[in-house]
């Protein structure tokens, strides 16, 4: 087989995997409306200060942007495991890393981008300048993508197991840690009045490595599942 028909159903699985999703609306709104939720909490317990809530917009928003985001990956691969899908994805002929990256990006699609787009908004709502919330979606646009491609590894070693939620927050979060400190720290430095490229520059050195490396490490960790 050559290699454009091996990889030629990558695309019909991202148009697949958006079709569930606007069929469960219900589920594919839940990261966003925590999203929404939580940062509607913040100025409760933080006060109606404005200066207070602009110094803290940044990392509100990214907090639970990163907590959105981990509220869906259970589900990322959990039906294509329960119906059989799963195994004829790693039966195919098209690499199991590629299929990975395919149903991540969908996945980022219906998940984090609805964060990106709502982010900004909500941090200008907390009264983040305007001029800052562009380096916000910017951080956002490197930094939820790594999200998914991480949380994609812990969710490929615990697919087999009933209710492991939990068990996926517990390895992944340790990995999301230099996530967020780089994706606030841009923001921080951006309301500083200082240059926020060195934290952008190394978002997406990250993203260029998870890219490469978590497709491979969450296939190795879907064999074991299914071994």
């Amino acid at each position: 087989m050559s290699p454009q028909s091996a990889f030629a159903p990558l695309p019909a699985i991202i148009r697949r995997d958006l079709l569930l999703a606007m069929r469960r609306r219900g589920e594919s709104l839940t990261p966003l409306l925590f999203l929404l939720m939580v940062v509607s909490l913040f100025p409760l317990g933080l006060g109606p200060d404005p200066v207070k809530l602009g110094a803290s917009a940044a990392a509100i928003v990214w907090v639970a942007a990163l907590l959105s985001v981990l509220l869906s990956l259970e589900r990322l691969f959990r039906s294509d495991f329960d119906d059989g899908s799963l195994e004829q994805f790693a039966l195919s002929p098209c690499p199991l890393p590629a299929l990975v990256l395919s149903k991540v990006v969908a996945h980022w699609l219906v998940s984090g981008l609805p964060v990106v787009l709502a982010g900004p908004i909500l941090a200008m709502m907390l009264n983040l300048p305007g001029h800052v919330a562009w380096t916000l979606l910017h951080s956002l646009a490197l930094g939820t993508p790594i999200l998914s491609l991480v949380g994609s590894i812990g969710v490929g070693l615990t697919v087999g197991l009933r209710r492991g939620g939990i068990l996926v927050s517990l390895l992944v979060l340790p990995l999301y840690v230099p996530i967020l400190i780089f994706g606030a720290g841009a923001v921080q430095a951006a309301s500083g009045g200082l240059p926020s490229d060195a934290h952008l520059l190394l978002l997406g050195a990250q993203l260029a490595l998870a890219l490469v490396l978590a497709p491979i490490a969450t296939a190795a960790a879907l064999r074991i599942s299914m071994s």
